[in-house]
């Protein structure tokens, strides 16, 4: 199987795309449209304090406001938002939401079943009511949550990789909070949709901290799929992100295994139509480690039996599967309680592990060479110094551009078709 490594000529009529450019206001109310997933932060279990990292949230809330900014990959004349209280024990009652979309003006109230608040019972989540309030391409809006009452932190998303904002009282109507503190964890929120033209359509890359963003610029966007978001937008494709930092392929880690969060986080997307699987560096590498110090490594075969049962559920729902080879990580995390994370037999398994990809063995439809794209040709075992981050793992600001820049997009989706939307 050839990996796809160069952005394909004709990509945009291979899609079938439509004409659009990023930025575009929404279509007229009376053209055709449907709920198409254009943001996504995957929920994970909040870990003790014995945990190897920080929280970096307080165990309760209680009369707050949370407020979190993510920009969405499509527009459209409305949108909705869903909340979620995936790991949590106990009902999580939610008094006010708001949507801001416009920098200092007043956000707008959100709805559920129409009323300004819900409650969630433990291990759901809950759809807002459509807002109609119009939204671009790439736009970054702000959502607000205010719980009423002393409520646990049991679910959020670590790393959002975007500075968020804890402050006393409703300030949900607020143009600006005030006495707030930060974080970069997030919240309730777990994705947006918008209501937006057809065809449209959604991508959704399942993966660790690598997709995750993990040493991406704070604040500025710069995940990898962030990028290939950039790149599909002019044909009316949304990408959601579904990655989590320590997430792991068959085991749990710092949140669900990916067969575990499947359903959850792929297939109960709106609009989506393929999904690209970028996971297993820490199921090979955490063994031996401070993360799991007597747990046994996997071996190639259990690893293939696992991308196998990954891709045969998502073939059974109609979506196109991409596999992505594992990068580079020699001398990864040095200087930190991680630094056995690389050992040569962990390089060695990945080696074998990204040669069957490339195989026609391998059970996804096409597969991405992120390896080829980001190692040192000098040392294949290593991050090429310009796209490495410093840590020797997660790609830099220019490799993850790197990364989308590898996909072929007319490889990523099949033509468009009335059954191929879901």
């Amino acid at each position: 199987m050839n990996p796809l490594t160069r952005f394909a000529t004709g990509a945009l009529l291979a899609l079938g795309a439509t004409s659009a450019t990023a930025g575009t206001a929404p279509p007229p109310p009376s053209a055709p449209t449907q709920w198409v997933a254009s943001w996504q932060a995957s929920p994970q279990p909040v870990w003790d304090a014995a945990f190897l990292f920080p929280t970096g949230i307080p165990t309760a809330l209680d009369q707050q406001t949370f407020r979190q900014t993510a920009r969405i990959s499509l527009g459209g004349a409305r949108l909705r938002v869903r909340l979620s209280n995936a790991y949590g024990s106990t009902p999580l009652r939610i008094g006010a939401v708001s949507v801001g979309t416009v920098p200092g003006a007043t956000p707008v109230a959100l709805s559920f079943a129409g009323q300004a608040g819900t409650e969630i019972a433990p291990g759901q989540d809950v759809m807002s009511d459509p807002l109609a309030v119009p939204t671009t391409d790439g736009q970054s809006v702000q959502v607000s949550v205010y719980v009423p009452g002393p409520t646990p932190l049991q679910t959020f998303h670590w790393d959002g990789r975007q500075t968020s904002t804890l402050a006393p009282g409703n300030q949900t109507a607020r143009a600006t909070l005030h006495d707030g503190s930060s974080t970069t964890a997030r919240l309730f929120l777990t994705g947006i949709e918008v209501d937006t033209p057809t065809p449209a359509r959604s991508v959704v890359v399942i993966g660790d901290s690598i997709t995750d963003g993990a040493s991406a610029s704070l604040d500025r966007d710069q995940r990898w799929t962030d990028h290939l978001a950039m790149r599909l937008v002019v044909q009316r494709v949304a990408v959601v992100n579904a990655g989590i930092s320590g997430g792991r392929l068959l085991r749990d880690g710092m949140g669900q295994s990916a067969l575990a969060r499947l359903q959850r986080d792929v297939f109960d997307q709106a609009g989506v139509a393929s999904v690209i699987v970028l996971i297993g560096i820490n199921d090979i590498s955490w063994p031996g480690t401070a993360f799991a110090r007597d747990q046994p490594p996997p071996t190639l075969a259990e690893l293939q039996e696992g991308y196998r049962r990954l891709a045969q559920r998502a073939h059974a729902r109609g979506l196109r599967v991409l596999g992505a080879t594992l990068t580079p990580f020699a001398g990864a995390l040095p200087g930190t309680p991680l630094d056995d994370y690389y050992q040569p037999p962990k390089d060695a398994l990945r080696a074998q592990l990204n040669a069957w990809l490339r195989s026609d063995a391998s059970p996804f439809d096409q597969v991405i060479d992120l390896d080829a794209a980001l190692r040192d040709p000098a040392d294949p075992s290593r991050l090429a110094a310009a796209y490495d981050s410093g840590d020797h793992l997660h790609p830099g600001d220019a490799g993850n551009r790197a990364m989308a820049e590898a996909v072929d997009l007319a490889a990523l989706l099949p033509p468009v078709q009335a059954d191929a939307v879901r």
